[in-house]
């Protein structure tokens, strides 16, 4: 009984957060203050980055704290394979937004792939508790879709990050980069749930290795549809 109250608990906070977060938003991006776009959503980065682990220490939720600390370090990690594709491949832009930027990456990007992780894992681990761990696979993969397709079709009007030179559909969304979102968001949620319990020097490794299955997959599709498939 204990351990369903607190689950409810958390449930309701992760709710709460997410409200007050999603009014955060509306105030920096819709209500017309004279802010560069690019310094607006490294306000709205940052303060999610520290609502989640403040809010997770002070109603004593440990799983939040690692959560939050796995998904910031492969947020962080994430600058490389962005940094890649813009760079080398010349597939993905990030203009000009009055923020600073590390190589063509917009500074904000180093903590914004947080973002949807977190939801996304909190959620998958909601749905574990009700479903088997297969059926809960395929849930968080068909749930990444969805976030990653949306924040595809949206991010260019800001504007944010958009595709170029590849092969699109709905005019914003790279077909090329859709199974790699996809298996981003499982993979985030599989080795969270593998190491969650272990030190956080393993979950930092275990950052490291999504990020590195991410850039190859996104590399490996971008191949196949691009030089095989859509030539």
């Amino acid at each position: 009984m204990e351990k369903n109250a607190n689950t409810a608990k958390s449930t309701r906070d992760f709710i709460l957060v997410h409200i007050i977060f999603v009014g955060l938003c509306f105030v920096v991006l819709i209500i017309p203050i004279p802010i560069a776009i690019g310094f607006k959503l490294f306000i709205l980065v940052v303060s999610y980055n520290l609502l989640i682990p403040l809010v997770g220490l002070f109603k004593k939720y440990s799983e939040w704290v690692k959560l939050w600390v796995f998904v910031f370090f492969i947020s962080l990690f994430q600058i490389w394979p962005d940094w890649f594709l813009s760079a080398q491949l010349n597939i993905l832009v990030f203009p000009e937004d009055g923020l600073f930027k590390i190589g063509t990456v917009s500074g904000y990007m180093a903590g914004l792939w947080a973002i949807p992780l977190f939801l996304l894992c909190f959620i998958g681990l909601k749905l574990k508790e009700n479903y088997p761990y297969v059926k809960t696979l395929i849930l968080v993969g068909a749930i990444s879709l969805n976030i990653f397709m949306f924040s595809e079709l949206t991010m260019w009007m800001l504007p944010s990050w958009y595709p170029q030179n590849v092969t699109m559909i709905f005019d914003h969304l790279a077909v090329y980069i859709i199974i790699p979102e996809v298996i981003l968001g499982v993979s985030t949620f599989y080795y969270f749930e593998k190491t969650k319990n272990q030190h956080y020097i393993m979950l930092i490794i275990a950052a490291f290795g999504i990020m590195l299955l991410y850039l190859g997959s996104a590399s490996f599709f971008y191949f196949l549809f691009e030089k095989v498939i859509f030539i």
